[in-house]
């Protein structure tokens, strides 16, 4: 099973649409999966579900079991502040430690509506998912400009990006 991590609580959000065009190309490829939408993530979550509240939020715990089933994760990662979003970074604290994501297989699509396609985004990611014994594809996949290639139906207009994920997706299964 795959689990697409989309990676902002932001309601309606660019990675939630790419999570689903994601699972569209993981469906064609006869892959396994289910999407974990940040966006689900309850309210009060760094509150109710985190350090001396671990395991007491069903909402969270939900999500976290999506999380923890999968055998391989891909997060859509928007670039938010020259990094990604604290919502993903609390979330992943919440996960069991050292359990939760290690020993685990992880593939990361940046995006941003600048030139950058979330590459800091997911560099610091990328340290992070290491430091907790996630694997992480080499092949990592920059959106830059995604406000222009993206429509609010969820369509990729952009015949690379198409192409890119396609691969990396590829690649993702025989990770």
């Amino acid at each position: 099973m795959i689990t697409i991590i989309a990676g902002t609580n932001r309601p309606n959000s660019r990675a939630t649409r790419l999570a689903a065009l994601y699972a569209g190309i993981l469906s064609e490829l006869g892959a396994a999966h289910q999407i974990l939408d940040l966006a689900d993530l309850p309210a009060d979550f760094t509150a109710t579900a985190l350090y001396a509240e671990t395991g007491r939020n069903a909402a969270f715990n939900q999500l976290a079991r999506k999380a923890g089933e999968a055998s391989k994760l891909v997060f859509i990662v928007p670039e938010y502040n020259a990094s990604f979003p604290g919502a993903l970074k609390a979330f992943i604290d919440g996960l069991p430690y050292p359990g939760g994501i290690r020993g685990k297989k992880a593939a990361l699509v940046g995006l941003s509506s600048g030139s950058q396609g979330g590459l800091l985004a997911m560099a610091h990611l990328t340290d992070i998912l290491m430091y907790l014994g996630t694997a992480v594809l080499p092949s990592r996949v920059r959106l830059p400009g995604i406000d222009q290639y993206l429509t609010a139906e969820g369509e990729l207009t952009h015949p690379l990006y198409q192409q890119l994920l396609r691969e990396q997706a590829t690649e993702l299964l025989a990770f």
